[in-house]
């Protein structure tokens, strides 16, 4: 495990793997450097690149310092990005996928390639959009430190799990490790929130972002992910969009890393 000290003095911790061109690894919500699957994509990617697997602020191995702003994150992303080198290819999944658009709209001279997996994007009517008062729900649960309250709030009105399907997860092992950073779901939600509302992209939005993009959705996935994939591939700059047959949200890193391969090699 190495750390590298963002902008703030927070310590972000990460995994180094294999040579080549960087890519850095952005989570969504409730991942970590050290799930399994997130683990296994980093062990494919080094066969090609240098990968870097980190843990956001508040995770794992990383610290945190409040109070809570995205434009941390994008920091946090910055220290990566330098302690590499100054340039690094970012691959952002879901909520991470919008953490990396916001970091490639103030560091696009130094993110040369962009791949994002299913950024949720809410942009109409076509799945309900979360409540206005999301953040503040589960800023609420947070600190009441009701980490069970803020995870059945993500699951259910992010997600759309309907209540009477939580019982079985909440019986597994992974709801003990998801609630080691369901303290970190609100800053999920203010990174995707404006985006998640059910209203178009402003045509300002991400207006800096010149990195090469491409926008990765999964053919078994909910409509509402190809939407946004299509919309991103027109609203930046240069972007694409490309569909991964037999995937959905849960993608498997064995089918998705020959994608990913190919476009950051082209």
């Amino acid at each position: 495990m190495n750390n590298v000290i963002s902008k703030d003095g927070t310590a972000i911790a990460y995994d180094q793997y294999g040579n080549g061109p960087a890519v850095i690894l952005v989570t969504g919500a409730l991942g970590y450097r050290k799930f399994p699957s997130q683990e296994q994509l980093a062990d494919l990617l080094a066969n090609h690149y240098t990968v870097i697997n980190y843990d956001r602020r508040g995770r794992g191995d990383s610290d945190d310092t409040p109070p809570y702003a995205v434009e941390r994150e994008i920091e946090d992303i910055d220290a990566l990005i330098e302690s590499v080198g100054g340039s690094a290819y970012l691959y952002g999944v879901s909520s991470g996928a919008i953490l990396a658009l916001e970091a490639a709209d103030q560091l696009s001279e130094k993110i040369p390639k962009l791949a994002l997996y299913e950024p949720p994007l809410i942009l109409d009517a076509s799945r309900p959009p979360l409540p206005l008062d999301y953040v503040e729900q589960l800023d609420e649960a947070i600190l009441s430190r009701q980490r069970d309250k803020a995870l059945e709030i993500f699951m259910t009105q992010a997600l759309l799990i309907p209540e009477e399907y939580l019982a079985p997860q909440k019986e597994s092992p992974i709801w003990r490790d998801f609630l080691a950073v369901a303290h970190t779901l609100a800053y999920d939600g203010r990174i995707a929130h404006d985006v998640m509302i059910g209203k178009p992209l402003p045509t300002s939005k991400w207006a800096r972002v010149t990195s090469s993009t491409v926008v990765i959705s999964g053919a078994n996935s909910e409509p509402f992910f190809h939407e946004a994939a299509k919309t991103l591939a027109h609203h930046l700059v240069k972007a694409k969009d490309r569909v991964l047959a037999g995937q959905d949200h849960n993608v498997d890193p064995a089918a998705l890393v020959p994608l990913l391969v190919e476009f950051f090699n082209s």
